[in-house]
């Protein structure tokens, strides 16, 4: 199905930004024009690192009107979806190898007043997505393995990204977004985008740069144009 009119998302990752200057470094994302923050939740068991809390997503809601896109590598996300709605999370994301009772936690999620989202890990099949697809707003594809930001980037993305939106397409559910994220630079967001990636994550590829607010504006213009499905 060919989408003409999409335009790329831009999601930045505040997992690489300077936490000791959260405020400044939100809005060098607000100047470079991004469309909502992606603020990833790690608890040190579903992946081996920790992050941040509902306390930090509270304290973003207070400086920036943009979308908080909440992503849960937790492995006990329903615990934790209250505290992140009322925290100020936009979108809450979980990932599927870790949410036993998946349909129960994407309603939740809904009826807590987020958009619901889900997450698969690089070798985790698509066709586990088959009976949620027409319940969610969002499906997130990794490209990396999550945990750890700065790592390379699997280009499987690509097959797998085009493969999901016919299978989004199928379901009934065109307007549900794909995002991808991990690994994800200048030098491959068109590629990413054009493969049928809405939403794109960057954490290192832009915070990592001379200029983040100028790279997030590149990146824009690097998916301007390219053919989309």
């Amino acid at each position: 199905m060919n989408r003409p009119d999409r335009h790329v998302l831009l999601s930045p990752s505040l997992l690489s930004a300077d936490f000791t200057r959260l405020a400044e470094e939100v809005k060098v994302m607000e100047d470079g024009g991004a469309d909502m923050l992606h603020v990833d939740v790690m608890d040190g068991h579903f992946v081996p690192n920790i992050s941040i809390g509902p306390l930090v997503v509270e304290s973003l809601k207070r400086v920036t009107d943009l979308p908080l896109d909440c992503h849960l590598m937790i492995s006990d996300p329903d615990s934790y979806l209250a505290p992140f709605a009322k925290a100020g999370a936009s979108i809450i994301t979980v990932h599927v190898e870790a949410a036993l009772h998946l349909y129960r936690t994407v309603q939740t999620i809904r009826e807590l007043g987020c958009k619901p989202g889900v997450t698969l890990n690089p070798a985790t099949p698509l066709s586990v997505l088959e009976e949620i697809l027409p319940h969610v707003d969002l499906v997130l594809l990794m490209s990396v393995e999550p945990g750890f930001g700065g790592q390379s980037f699997i280009p499987t993305l690509y097959r797998r990204a085009s493969a999901l939106r016919q299978m989004l397409n199928d379901a009934g559910n065109p307007d549900c977004l794909i995002e991808a994220d991990g690994g994800i630079k200048l030098d491959n967001v068109a590629q990413a985008f054009e493969s049928g990636v809405d939403v794109i994550v960057s954490g290192s590829g832009v915070f990592g740069t001379d200029n983040p607010a100028e790279t997030l504006r590149e990146m824009r213009r690097a998916c301007e144009g390219v053919s989309s499905i």
